[in-house]
């Protein structure tokens, strides 16, 4: 069996590394907000009255707009608030995240048994 020796791309290794380590910080970044904004969502939908998805929508709404504030307000403001994509990120994931808050307490009240 013949081995082909390939030539080095450093290059594109380097880019691969980088990729990588970029993807792990999004990730990281992205993934506990999105935990903590279902588990904020979830408590408000739990403490909720009546109409537990209502409840954790308004939730979503009041982080998306305080959100894109917050976006807007510090956009320009330079690298102590982190880089752009982070508040664009907020953003993104403030509805889904209270969508997912609701839809858990509403899987939660249907599997409990009727009394």
């Amino acid at each position: 069996m013949s081995e082909t020796n390939r030539p080095r791309h450093i290059g594109r290794s380097i880019g691969a590394l980088l990729a990588g380590f970029v993807a792990v910080v999004i990730l990281l970044a992205t993934i506990y907000r999105t935990i903590f904004g279902i588990a904020g969502c979830y408590l408000t939908a739990r403490l909720a009255p009546d109409r537990p998805m209502q409840h954790a929508l308004a939730g979503g709404v009041i982080g998306l707009v305080l959100s894109t504030v917050g976006a807007a307000v510090t956009w320009n403001m330079g690298p102590a608030f982190g880089p752009h994509w982070y508040p664009l990120a907020l953003i993104a994931t403030a509805l889904p995240c209270a969508w997912g808050g609701g839809k858990l307490r509403e899987m939660q009240l249907r599997a409990r048994p009727a009394l």
